[in-house]
């Protein structure tokens, strides 16, 4: 792996993908609206396998593993620099040792408290605020949360990375939490940024760092009021039927939920979403601040997954 800048006083937030993209929206967002840049990535070897390959007009391409890279903010008030640890994907095997390794590179870089974010999918209702929940791995670290709008999470799990790599971390004496945005379970699927807001505004007054949140505000809001409609329609849908028959109809059996891309093909972008996201792409270039723009874009088209390596190489360090 690449050596890091040196740093001051910085701490570390790790996100990987997971459910309604509350963690790697949150962490999209810091890279966004902070500037940040990529300066170093971690080889994980065999730890990751190539389970599929890609086909583009026929013609296979080359089998890549999960990329780990790490993003860094330093703060021109010399107050507290900012790491970012963005992973593609979970390891299947071997989380502990891949933790390590992550826990073992944020101490040798000076990293003083590690984060992880992550979802809590629970029965709210689409229209309730996302409640903030908080688990750390001492007592200190979560009296600073006392004053903050936030739930203790007095027990249960928390699974994949972002609870063992605070294990890893509470083995190498590293300080760390993890925060976890609440978000409706029916939505699971769905991308909900009320959730990865609602930690972001616990994260921005916890660290002091100063960023924008206005337009994941916005973006939340439509996305409440577009899941508002949709279940309105559901809603209405199923009463008609249910009056029209003389009875509740049976439900229909859910899919089964997967995030498998074998199973679920994206349609082929028309010409006017290609010249969108590539409009995008170049604003995002000149101003590293639209990136979370043409990050909504992608997720709205269902091809992130296809742009990531092209949009995370925007937070490369200038040629």
């Amino acid at each position: 792996m690449d050596r890091m800048p040196q740093l001051n006083r910085p701490w570390m937030v790790a996100v990987w993908p997971g459910m309604g993209h509350v963690a790697l929206n949150a962490g999209v967002y810091l890279l966004a609206k902070l500037g940040m840049t990529v300066v170093a990535e971690y080889e994980a070897g065999d730890l990751f396998d190539v389970d599929q390959v890609e086909v583009k007009e026929g013609l296979i391409q080359p089998g890549r593993r999960p990329r780990n890279r790490f993003f860094v903010w330093t703060d021109p008030e010399k107050q507290r620099d900012l790491v970012v640890f963005l992973g593609e994907a979970q390891p299947p095997l071997g989380k502990y040792p891949f933790c390590r390794q992550v826990i073992r590179s944020a101490k040798e870089f000076g990293v003083q408290k590690i984060f992880t974010f992550a979802a809590m999918a629970t029965a709210m209702s689409p229209d309730q605020p996302s409640r903030v929940f908080v688990a750390a791995t001492d007592q200190q670290l979560l009296r600073e949360f006392k004053d903050l709008e936030v739930e203790i999470l007095q027990e249960g799990q928390i699974s994949g990375l972002n609870g063992v790599l605070l294990g890893a971390a509470l083995e190498a004496g590293l300080p760390g939490a993890c925060l976890l945005g609440e978000m409706p379970h029916v939505f699971a699927q769905l991308p909900v940024p009320k959730a990865s807001l609602a930690i972001l505004e616990i994260f921005r007054e916890l660290s002091g760092i100063s960023f924008d949140l206005g337009e994941l505000a916005e973006q939340a809001e439509s996305v409440d009021r577009q899941l508002k409609n949709l279940i309105a329609g559901m809603t209405e849908s199923f009463r008609e039927e249910s009056e029209e028959e003389g009875t509740a109809p049976e439900p229909e059996p859910e899919e089964p939920a997967s995030e498998s891309r074998e199973s679920r093909e994206t349609p082929p972008l028309k010409a006017t979403d290609r010249e969108r996201i590539e409009k995008l792409f170049a604003e995002a270039k000149q101003d590293r601040s639209r990136a979370f723009v043409l990050k909504r874009e992608l997720d709205q088209l269902g091809v992130f997954k296809d742009y990531e390596d092209r949009f995370l190489d925007l937070f490369k360090k200038p040629s």
